[in-house]
């Protein structure tokens, strides 16, 4: 989802990128002791092993947790042990990456956005994808989630470089409020693009439907396999940038004080979420609200310094994918709702909650 970041009333676009949207300074903000940040992470960690039991033994065909863990760890023929490693592992180990991919794309995007409510789509990369996958399928007849891979990523890729090259003219450069304004024009004329092609197409429509509304089912491990050096490579940048986010909350002007190039940051944060979610949309399809309400539980647990909330949030993202694709197995029996539709379903509530409690800026 696009959104706006606040901008000072009667004030310009350089006036809007030094006014903080939300506290998340290093040394001013909301700082938890770190008691409570190493308990809440270690409670993350209990919750994500607890999500990764549930995804190997909660489906169609029940297997009993115990049993599950005996097959993955000591192997064996059974028809329990058979579905566990050959389509619960592929399935749960996708679930692990993408989660973790999106809630660090969404929390890089918050940072350098300075906007709350920010998530993959603000500078239209998941728009991105979408249009590649359409036009992978109508042009170059592709027909493969695995084919489907490298469109997703370079439409990602592209759609970012673009929002960063229409933010970056002018003056004041690449803004908070520029890159929101670049990312919500990308992201309504890829939309555009998507439907022409959709509404003119009914084969491609048919198609593209099962990727576009965000799964788990059927990704086998080539998927991960093709897309997990991209997904090392987005972690990596984000981590490099941490520091420079905290900054980052305090304003241009005291970032650069703080000694920060304030470009710098958020171009190798851009980078870093661009690879994320190119690869997590890419090998799961667009999924909505893991990157928007995770930083936010993130923050919530841990405080504002990056250097924890960003491990946090690699957490809790798959714990959130993870259930929410459990849940979808067994609310209609023995059909599946898709994880994209159960984690909108999860985050609509939260985006309710974030609204009334006037946790995002007025």
């Amino acid at each position: 989802m696009s959104a706006v970041a606040p901008a000072t009333p009667g004030g310009s676009d350089d006036e809007a990128s030094t006014a903080p949207a939300f506290s998340a300074p290093a040394g001013g903000g909301r700082r938890a002791p770190v008691a409570r940040r190493v308990a809440w992470t270690a409670v993350a960690v209990v919750a994500l092993a607890a999500a990764v039991v549930l995804s190997l033994a909660v489906g169609a065909r029940a297997v009993p947790p115990t049993t599950a863990v005996d097959a993955l760890l000591h192997g064996g023929h059974s028809a329990d042990a058979e579905v566990v490693r050959q389509l619960r592992v592929p399935r749960t180990v996708l679930g692990l990456m993408v989660g973790a991919a999106l809630a660090l794309a969404g929390t890089v995007l918050q940072g350098i956005t300075r906007n709350p409510i920010a998530d993959p789509g603000v500078l239209g990369i998941s728009q991105g994808s979408s249009v590649a996958v359409v036009l992978a399928i109508t042009f170059a007849g592709v027909h493969t989630l695995d084919g489907y891979v490298w469109f997703a990523f370079a439409g990602a890729g592209a759609a970012s470089v673009a929002v960063y090259a229409i933010a970056s003219r002018g003056r004041g450069g690449a803004t908070p409020v520029k890159l929101a304004l670049g990312g919500a024009a990308i992201n309504a004329l890829l939309v555009a693009v998507t439907q022409a092609v959709l509404t003119t197409n009914a084969a491609t429509l048919e198609e593209f439907r099962f990727w576009q509304v965000g799964s788990l089912t059927g990704r086998g491990g080539s998927v991960a396999g093709e897309v997990w050096p991209f997904l090392v490579a987005g972690t990596v940048l984000v981590v490099y940038v941490a520091r420079g986010l905290d900054a980052l909350a305090l304003g241009d002007d005291m970032a650069v004080g703080l000694g920060q190039n304030v470009a710098v940051v958020r171009i190798v944060g851009g980078i870093g979420a661009t690879l994320l979610v190119g690869a997590g949309v890419a090998a799961a399809g667009p999924i909505a609200f893991v990157g928007l309400a995770v930083p936010h539980i993130a923050r919530a647990f841990v405080g504002t310094d990056h250097r924890w909330v960003l491990p946090m949030a690699a957490l809790i993202g798959p714990v959130m994918l993870l259930v929410s694709d459990v849940i979808g197995r067994i609310v209609f029996p023995p059909g599946e709702v898709p994880a994209g539709v159960m984690t909108a379903l999860i985050g609509v509530p939260f985006l309710v909650a974030l609204v009334r409690r006037k946790a995002v800026p007025a």
